[in-house]
């Protein structure tokens, strides 16, 4: 998949979120973005994290 076919998935499934839940996520990614030279682990983490808490984001989006 490329870049901008990522983005574009990204963005149909950002649509479904509350302004609340995107605030939240965009301060998240921001500090994901401040403490980038821990880029690598950080990743892994986001993705533990999103495969956990699969549930919680959905009820978020709500």
């Amino acid at each position: 998949m490329s870049k901008e076919e990522i983005k574009y998935e990204i963005n149909k499934v950002l649509d479904q979120f509350s302004d609340k839940a995107l605030q939240e996520l965009l301060a998240f990614l921001k500090e994901l973005d401040a403490k980038n030279e821990k880029s690598h682990y950080i990743s892994s983490a986001l993705n533990r994290i999103l495969e956990e808490d699969k549930d919680l984001l959905a009820k978020l989006a709500q």
